[in-house]
């Protein structure tokens, strides 16, 4: 299985950084993972309606140069499914099952996802109603799969 996640904005913090670099290492031994980082486009504050759809489309542009044929696109989205632990690790391995071997996850920046990432997705994931800050977010994402692939081996894990 190989996964990709693909983020809109570098990781800074150092903390966030080392519990990254921890699950990327748990992880590899499960499956292939490349995480790919697109620059974030500068967004002040007050910005209207249409200047929020142009940041969100050139980071989307930038998201979709990495975005491969073949690959099952899984946008992270306020607005998309809620699944338990159990339920990702169901979604991965029925992937996976059904020939799709490359999933990628997406994650947009500080504004979001596009339009047109969203609707090119296969299937948009929610975290939760609430909004986290999209860097913290590939750190959860990341302990969320390693979680999904010890449920899928039958491994023990925390609950």
């Amino acid at each position: 299985m190989n996964i990709t996640i693909i983020t809109v904005g570098k990781i800074k913090e150092k903390h966030i950084k080392l519990g990254i670099d921890e699950y990327t290492k748990r992880l590899s031994r499960y499956c292939k993972i490349n995480l790919i980082e697109v620059s974030d486009e500068k967004a002040p504050e007050n910005l209207s309606a249409n200047e929020m759809v142009l940041i969100k489309n050139k980071e989307g542009e930038s998201i979709q140069k990495h975005i491969k044929d073949g690959m099952y696109v899984v946008a992270l989205a306020i607005q998309g499914k809620m699944l338990s632990s159990e339920g990702l690790a169901i979604k991965i391995q029925d992937l996976g099952l059904t020939g799709n071997s490359h999933i990628a996850f997406v994650i947009g920046g500080s504004l979001g996802l596009s339009d047109d990432i969203l609707n090119k997705a296969d299937f948009k994931l929610s975290f939760s109603p609430m909004t986290f800050p999209h860097q913290l977010m590939k750190l959860i994402l990341l302990e969320q799969i390693y979680r999904g692939f010890r449920i899928i081996k039958g491994e023990p894990y925390h609950k």
